[in-house]
């Protein structure tokens, strides 16, 4: 089961590692290495979340998320996202921006940097709204009850996930651009383009996620009337609609799953600078923990992982929070991809263990109950 389930990962792996060395020695070999364990570092928590979404797929759609969803990762977020970035931002053609990628890498980092402002709002943006989405839902199961209680009551509310969210932004624009008037810099002009990206962010969103909603309802939908008519009659006849509907409720759960995707590997992209500014050696490292980020969304898929442990997908969904708040905050001043890493890693072991905890004490009840009721058959004989 392993195997099957990494046996690609481990496979891109040695490629990727093999590549690293002939392309520029033992030096690039641990470059890549040490990219790689920070993309997985930084994606546990996307993993967790993805495998929420992808256990309501089928395992077609599971495969497709495995091969096409990867080469979109790794081809598209992690080598090609950054040249389009500079494309875009420095107003020159794709081809020039990737020879300067690969022949003035400190300019090119240099030109990465300048956009950050409004990859990390776009980024934070269409995250936030992901954890305001879950903090505000009614649901049986709450972890921090004391939090999820009362906000639960609170998003009765209509839209407020999107009142807060345009309020976060109008402040990280307004206290943006203060800051780069008190201090004299260019990047006054940068505010606006904050704003944009971050409303652009969470219109992406409602798209994206409207969407796929829409049709998992309508799939939900469908399959409750063929299962009232198959009591009726062995023969429906709408099984055709059914696998149409199907069809479009897994592609915009998995178009979903890509937009959560790129959005998670913002925070990677920029943190990888810091490592190194070699394109190539970045989309080696990055791809390889992409490739680690989506196997594992399989295996905690296959293993029923989040049905064993109820409380990971809280923990995935305030680590989203908190990458949010992080990515927002790095536009204006920066944070060490250490810090980033540590707290979504911290979240999800503290909602692990807080699992395990009431797993502990639900079999504790049951084999209570199992004794009492045991005593009360021996009583009665």
């Amino acid at each position: 089961m392993l195997l099957k389930t990494f046996g690609w990962s481990f496979a891109i792996t040695a490629l990727g590692l093999v590549a690293a060395v002939f392309y520029g020695g033992w030096e690039a070999f641990g470059i890549v290495a040490i990219l790689a364990v920070l993309e997985i570092s930084l994606s546990f928590d996307n993993a967790v979340v993805n495998a929420g979404i992808l256990k309501k797929m089928s395992a077609f759609w599971q495969k497709i998320f495995l091969t096409v969803g990867v080469l979109i990762a790794v081809f598209g977020m992690r080598l090609v996202f950054p040249v389009v970035i500079v494309a875009v931002t420095a107003k020159m053609g794709p081809i020039e921006a990737v020879d300067l990628a690969l022949n003035n890498k400190d300019r090119y980092q240099q030109l990465v940097t300048d956009a950050h402002p409004a990859i990390a709002a776009f980024g934070g943006m269409f995250l936030l709204m992901i954890f305001l989405d879950f903090i505000f839902e009614d649901r049986d199961i709450q972890w921090l009850r004391w939090i999820e209680r009362p906000l639960a009551k609170l998003g009765k509310v209509d839209m407020l996930a999107v009142c807060i969210a345009l309020i976060v932004l109008l402040i990280t624009s307004f206290t943006f651009a203060t800051h780069a008037h008190q201090h004299g810099g260019g990047h006054a002009d940068k505010a606006q383009t904050v704003l944009i990206a971050g409303i652009a962010g969470l219109i992406t969103y409602m798209i994206v996620g409207g969407l796929s909603g829409f049709f998992e309802d309508r799939l939900e939908a469908e399959e409750e009337r063929e299962h009232e008519e198959e009591e009726e009659a062995e023969r429906t006849g709408k099984k055709k609609s059914a696998v149409v509907l199907a069809g479009q409720a897994a592609f915009f759960m998995f178009l979903y799953l890509e937009v959560l995707d790129a959005s998670f590997s913002f925070d990677g992209v920029i943190g990888a600078f810091a490592i190194t500014n070699d394109i190539v050696l970045m989309a080696l490292g990055l791809g390889i923990g992409a490739m680690y980020v989506r196997s594992l969304t399989v295996y905690l898929v296959r293993q029923g992982t989040l049905d064993d442990y109820v409380y990971l997908e809280h923990g995935a969904h305030y680590a989203i929070g908190a990458l949010a708040v992080l990515l927002m905050v790095t536009i204006q001043h920066e944070i060490n991809e250490v810090i980033t890493g540590l707290v979504g890693v911290v979240l999800i072991a503290w909602s692990f263990w807080s699992s395990v905890r009431r797993n502990q004490r639900l079999a504790a009840a049951e084999g209570k109950a199992g004794t009492d009721e045991k005593a009360e058959v021996s009583s009665a004989v």
